[in-house]
């Protein structure tokens, strides 16, 4: 079994750079949610902070024993530095503690990776800048980067323009848009895709998934390619609440509004959202509403495109686009912090009526 699955271009990609001793310092790799982005960054770093793994070996299965490998493989290696919103939980910073793990703000960037000043008055040292402990290079994978905020973004910029010597950088992320483009000018860009069907049935094959044939239809067609999202939906019970919103969603396509549609919604994320503070305490409620709202959109933009790919008159073809782009409007406000209901019950109040003047 493939470390990785698929992303072959990608993987060349890396394998040709580190070949030929042209390795970018700094990285952007997008993709889909749950594609394999991350696991690709900390293979390429694994082949960065090993001497003794060969060039060609990103994604490639095989017994690795040095003690390099058994450092990554336990995630103790001094050089490998992974930051992402859940570290502000473990920092020394109380306000960074006790704020909602929503975004990964400047003061945690400063604590990991940039050094300097946070807000609790202590001056941290600039990991980025410390010589490597063990390997010959150092690396930081920043994961969910699109979740870095504006002064954290502007204060990268500098190490992104004078990058410290033998660092590497990964800015891992399902949304580059919301990068700046400085940063984008600033980077190498490599894009993942979906994996194909062959690449899922390969993954399932590989797991242990407790699910019957039935549901595992139903999660790897919401899947859409991605081994991850089909994992989060078989740990949230997707499969059970995905068929009960064909209902609902179909009624607001025939321009049937009821109170009852964004109801239906908010207690599907609500269970979800217990779900996830259920196996990590430490996430907060609003930032686990958030991860349902994100799958409960998702389910809405499959059942449109759908639609969409029966639809041969023009004039519902236009409200099917327009749709789409609400449903991503509705996204986009829940992820700047708009009351979750409100968004549900504007959507489907504009769903309904598009549906009924265009019908």
């Amino acid at each position: 079994m493939h470390r990785i699955l698929g992303h072959d271009t990608a993987i060349s990609t890396f394998e040709h750079a580190l070949r030929s001793k042209r390795m970018h310092h700094a990285w952007i790799i997008s993709g889909p949610t749950g594609v394999g982005k991350c696991t690709l960054a900390r293979e390429v770093a694994s082949v960065l902070l090993d001497p003794e793994v060969g060039h060609d070996t990103i994604g490639q299965d095989g017994a690795r024993t040095s003690r390099a490998a058994r450092l990554l493989e336990s995630a103790s290696h001094p050089d490998l530095h992974i930051i992402d919103r859940t570290l502000a939980a473990s920092s020394n910073n109380p306000r960074l503690r006790e704020r909602k793990q929503m975004n990964i703000p400047l003061d945690l960037l400063r604590e990991c990776v940039l050094g300097g000043r946070t807000s609790d008055g202590r001056i941290h040292e600039a990991a980025a800048y410390r010589t490597p402990s063990l390997a010959p290079a150092k690396v930081f994978i920043i994961d969910e980067a699109e979740r870095l905020d504006l002064p954290g973004q502007n204060a990268l910029l500098k190490t992104l323009e004078e990058p410290p010597p033998s660092t590497y950088l990964f800015l891992v992320t399902s949304r580059p848009e919301r990068l700046l483009p400085t940063i984008w000018s600033r980077c190498q860009h490599v894009r993942l895709a979906p994996l194909d069907l062959d690449s899922m049935n390969a993954w399932v094959n590989a797991g242990d998934i407790d699910i019957n044939i039935d549901e595992l239809e139903t999660i790897l067609d919401f899947s859409d390619g991605s081994p991850g999202m089909a994992a989060r939906a078989v740990r949230g019970g997707l499969s059970e609440w995905i068929p009960s919103l064909t209902p609902i969603l179909t009624q607001l396509d025939c321009g049937e509004w009821s109170p009852e549609a964004a109801t239906g919604m908010a207690e599907r994320i609500d269970s979800w959202s217990k779900v996830v503070v259920k196996d990590n305490p430490k996430a907060s409620k609003d930032a686990a509403n958030r991860d349902g709202a994100e799958m409960m959109f998702r389910v809405m933009l499959q059942h449109v495109r759908r639609n969409l790919r029966c639809e041969c008159d023009g004039h519902k073809l236009d409200r099917l686009c327009m749709t789409i782009d609400r449903i991503a409007e509705a996204e986009d406000q829940c992820a700047a912090g708009l009351n979750l209901k409100h968004v549900l019950e504007a959507l489907a109040a504009e769903w309904t009526s598009m549906a009924a003047n265009r019908s």
